[in-house]
């Protein structure tokens, strides 16, 4: 049953207004005044509130501003009788859902509130998307070499300083190219992935920087790049070093000007991108067999983040089979398992060659064919090649 308070200094329009609401089986308080809706407003929780503006000591509008200070989430329908296009207009800009003159029309009310009700539920909802994504990208572990790595992510993070991610596959050098954009003051603007090693090379100069219409065989349409699609935000190019020498330059002269030219165009197009580039290859060896641009490295690593592989901090294994363990089980809407100690203790022998993507796919392995408490039994049966 939803809750909802009802600010109005007349006693008519509140009790009326209950009624109503009482018998649509929404649950109703009432307050007389704004002191006594902000006293109510702290010691308990409302899905919606109507509140009148024209009232003695503290109008609706100082209320909606208060409101907003205290539970700024909550939809608030301003309601008068005095009211006015410039009035409305200052209570949207303030925060309010809605305006309602009066005299009421019940069926706007309850429109209204429903598409109050419907919002609140929407941002519920977003919220706790919001916590999954976050959730999913966590650096799990206590040992020094992931607290050196998180400490290194706090201060770079609210930088624009482009950051160079290597280390081995399956360290997950993704997961800390998002941590880095969910820590940085570009966080609402996208976040665009791009492997490089994906994408043959004939095609990875159109897929960062679009193409124009005709430009070459297939293009039947004009198409925005990465880079494009990216402004404002963070451009991820993973596996950054098997992009071809001609994309290259071509990726240097964007960091360098801040500006981008689709494939078959002539028009420069202003770009304003974060970049992080990771790569499992030492790129330095392969700036000696010509493989890559050393300027280009020098503008990619302002930053240097390296990722450790497990098998370097092994101590940290206990934390993720757990972390792990939750994960699956509630993805695969299973009872959530226990982990013998031992068999903690035997994950921890093991010599991670895929390092935290191996090891995801042992615990999978383990849930779907272990039994209700997982072994050591079970690690020695389940992990070997």
């Amino acid at each position: 049953m939803s809750k909802i308070l009802i600010i109005d200094d007349e006693r008519s329009i509140r009790n009326t207004l209950k009624d109503i609401l009482s018998y649509e089986n929404y649950q109703v308080s009432l307050a007389e005044n704004g002191m006594e809706a902000i006293k109510m407003v702290g010691a308990n929780e409302f899905d919606v509130i109507l509140c009148d503006i024209k009232m003695p000591e503290m109008d609706g509008l100082e209320v909606l501003e208060k409101l907003q200070e205290i539970a700024f989430d909550v939809p608030v329908i301003m309601i008068s009788g005095h009211g006015n296009i410039d009035t409305a207009v200052e209570a949207i800009k303030k925060g309010a859902f809605d305006f309602i003159e009066k005299p009421l029309d019940l069926n706007r009310i309850l429109i209204t509130i429903k598409n109050a009700l419907d919002k609140a539920v929407l941002l519920t909802e977003t919220k706790v998307l919001k916590r999954k994504v976050s959730k999913k990208y966590d650096m799990i572990g206590e040992s020094k070499a992931i607290m050196e790595l998180n400490d290194m992510i706090e201060k770079v993070a609210p930088t624009d300083a482009r950051v160079l991610i290597t280390g081995p596959n399956g360290t997950g050098k993704e997961l800390v190219a998002h941590r880095i954009h969910e820590k940085s003051n570009r966080v609402k603007k996208p976040f665009v992935e791009v492997n490089c090693a994906a994408i043959p090379s004939e095609l990875i100069e159109s897929e960062l920087f679009g193409h124009e219409k005709g430009s070459f065989t297939s293009a039947h349409k004009q198409r925005k790049g990465k880079f494009e699609l990216s402004d404002g935000g963070t451009l991820f190019l993973d596996e950054i070093g098997d992009m071809s020498l001609s994309a290259q330059a071509k990726v240097l002269r964007a960091l360098q000007e801040n500006k981008i030219t689709r494939v078959g165009g002539d028009k420069e197009i202003k770009v304003n991108v974060r970049v992080i580039a990771a790569t499992n290859k030492n790129l330095s060896d392969e700036i000696g067999l010509g493989k890559f641009r050393e300027d280009l490295y020098h503008r990619l690593s302002v930053i240097l983040i390296k990722v450790p592989a497990l098998n370097d901090r092994l101590e940290d294994v206990p934390l993720l089979a757990q972390h792990f363990i939750d994960m699956i089980c509630s993805e695969m809407g299973l009872p959530l398992k226990n982990i013998d100690e031992d068999a903690v203790k035997e994950l921890q022998k093991i010599n991670y060659t895929g390092n935290i993507r191996e090891f995801r796919n042992i615990i999978e392995r383990l849930i779907i064919l272990g039994q209700d408490t997982i072994s050591v039994q079970d690690v020695k049966s389940y992990t070997k090649a």
